[in-house]
């Protein structure tokens, strides 16, 4: 449940910047350009409007992007040498003037037009004396998420929006409503964010649970919800809507994630599979071990599942904090694991938290997930009757005995995850229908292609809508909601632990203490031994870049198991005392696995040093 986020400016803004505009201006606007790129020349024009509109409120800073093949990159150092006898801004403007004819003969006639010193410009370009300058701009655009000309920043935030002047100006001058709502968009960027709102959910119901009005708290959770059509009739207790009902939506995004990987990811192939799958396997092997040791034959033991659990929204937000100090292919790895490991959950649930299995409805179940996988065969790829049969499937299980959330993997599995469409034929059309849009020409003729305007548009969605899988579709969609709504009132309505009697007494009753061990020793030692023979094995190698102090101490987050692991809990656990004692191990240990994991980290990851310099530019004005 990744976001993009490389959404803000890596490299600030320094003295060796192009720019125009006072120092202490209110909007600073930086610009990744390419000095053949057409749209960049469009560009040029509506940011002088901008200055002229906003004075010196407005700073405006241009670095190089060159990625088109012919002239981008000795146009771009031809820029740098004119900066250098202080003529940055006349090159400029008359490389995009001359859009299409940036040889280095015409370049150097531009620079004569401009009075340049041309025997050291020239000897400039011939010994490639900025190149280094224009690759610093190139990489640090990288960094920030650029992939094409131009991207813009404004105040450090990549603006992803239309490039027309009353865009751009409705972006600089946002009412107060809108500036909340970019602040909240900035924030459901950030990868830890599903992670934030979990832990602080979590801590207003243990806050609410333990305060003078908890009684309030159960009262809420134990409030009768009903659902009446003619005979049918579907009662349940708030709690038992969240996590019978609400909670499917979160099993069917990572059915989807599971098929994913399975069919396109780090399980696709035998050989990539096998790290992750060795690893994921030690992880939720060890760990039901472990707490079988404290738990054999006692009152206890049906909550072996527990600590077998990974929350991969937790896990990945502590290693977004560490940004660069962790290598993207540790990542993958991890959220690779994290994906067998809810696989393993998702059976341990179907097979081992039934109690009695009703064979009519689970016949019926078995018709309609029948019927699922002919809609996919038959190509159907509308979600209406893939929803309306998984609604049918829900409710068959809800009656089965089985647990109802796997009607949400089974549904998901049955969605198509490939295209129906040509790559070369969608290329091929949105060349066409772009090509037939033309920006200039008469007022009779920009109107007929203001209407042609509109008819691309929604001719480009449709073309697009077709290239994405339905997979693709509903996970991007359903992704926001499960991560910053579901999950935490899932959390909300199953955190909330009244902390009674001797905490000591508690934490070393044999429930907590095969939580507690399993997830903070069991867990690590699983992945990391497994881990290891899968590599000595010669079966899996190590992710690139990535040594076994990083894992191991990686391993440790994975003994964060919040979500499933409290899942697994209310479905193992029917007595409320059991049950208050395995959801306050699983928050305790939760928490000390991502103290541990991070302090781990901390030593093993060493930051990244920067190891290039800037050659000074003179500043222009």
């Amino acid at each position: 449940m990744a976001v993009d986020e490389n959404a803000k400016l890596v490299k600030p803004i320094n003295e060796n910047d192009h720019f125009r505009g006072p120092k202490e201006a209110q909007v600073l606007l930086v610009e990744y350009g390419d000095y053949e790129c057409p749209h960049c020349r469009q560009v040029n024009d509506i940011r002088r409007e901008l200055r002229a509109r906003l004075g010196d409120k407005y700073r405006y800073i241009y670095r190089h992007f060159p990625i088109t093949s012919t002239h981008a990159q000795i146009a771009a150092e031809a820029a740098e040498a004119a900066s250098a006898q202080g003529r940055f801004w006349e090159m400029h403007n008359l490389l995009f003037k001359h859009q299409g004819e940036l040889s280095k003969s015409q370049i150097l006639q531009y620079a004569a037009e401009i009075n340049l010193d041309l025997e050291r410009f020239e000897r400039d370009l011939n010994d490639g004396v900025y190149a280094d300058r224009v690759r610093e701009d190139f990489e640090s655009g990288m960094e920030s998420g650029v992939h094409g000309t131009p991207t813009f920043f404004i105040n450090g935030n990549r603006y992803d929006g239309p490039w027309d002047l009353e865009s751009l100006m409705a972006e600089i001058q946002k009412p107060l409503g809108v500036q909340v709502r970019v602040l909240f968009q900035q924030f459901t960027r950030l990868q830890a964010s599903g992670g934030i709102l979990l832990l602080i959910t979590s801590i207003l119901a243990l806050i609410w649970a333990n305060s003078p009005m908890a009684h309030y708290y159960y009262e809420l959770l134990e409030t009768h919800l009903s659902i009446s059509l003619g005979s049918f009739h579907l009662s349940h207790e708030l709690l038992e809507w969240v996590n019978d009902g609400l909670m499917v939506i979160f099993f069917f995004v990572v059915g989807l994630e599971i098929k994913r990987e399975l069919t396109v990811g780090e399980l696709a192939t035998p050989r990539r599979a096998a790290l992750p799958i060795s690893a994921a396997v030690g992880g939720m092997f060890v760990p039901a071990v472990v707490y079988l040791i404290f738990n054999y034959s006692t009152e206890g033991m049906a909550g072996w599942g527990i600590p077998m659990a990974t929350d991969i929204a937790f896990m990945l937000g502590v290693l977004t904090v560490f940004g660069k100090r962790i290598p993207l292919s540790l990542k993958v790895f991890f959220t690779a694991l994290a994906i067998v490991d809810d696989i393993g959950a998702v059976m341990v649930i179907a097979i081992f938290y039934t109690d009695e299995i009703v064979w009519v409805a689970l016949v019926v179940a078995a018709l309609i997930f029948l019927v699922l996988i002919i809609l996919n065969r038959a190509g159907i790829r509308s979600p209406m009757p893939y929803s309306i049969l998984g609604i049918g499937l829900w409710l068959a299980f809800l009656e089965s005995g089985l647990h109802p959330t796997i009607a949400g993997v089974l549904v998901a599995f049955t969605i198509p995850s490939s295209t129906s469409a040509s790559v070369e034929a969608f290329e091929a059309q949105c060349t066409a229908v772009l090509g037939g849009v033309e920006s200039e020409g008469p007022e009779r003729v920009r109107m007929a292609n203001s209407s042609r305007s509109q008819a691309a548009a929604m001719t480009l969605e449709s073309i697009a809508e077709r290239i994405q899988t339905p997979a693709q579709r509903l996970e991007r969609s359903l992704l926001p909601w499960v991560t910053y709504i579901i999950l935490p009132i899932f959390a909300f309505a199953n955190a909330g632990v009244t902390l009674q009697g001797d905490f000591v007494s508690t934490v070393t009753n044999p429930i907590s203490l095969g939580i507690i061990l399993g997830l903070l020793v069991g867990k690590p030692l699983g992945i990391s031994f497994f881990s290891w023979l899968a590599v000595k094995s010669r079966l899996a190698d190590l992710p690139m870049n990535v040594g076994w102090s990083q894992l191991i101490s990686t391993s440790f987050l994975a003994a964060i198991g919040f979500t499933m692991a409290l899942f697994i809990a209310s479905a193992a656990f029917a007595d409320p005392e059991l049950l208050a004692i395995a959801k306050l191990s699983i928050i305790l240990a939760s928490l000390l696995a991502g103290l541990g994991g991070s302090v781990l980290l901390l030593f093993t990851s060493s930051s990244k040093e920067s190891t290039t310099e800037m050659e000074s530019a003179p500043e222009t004005a």
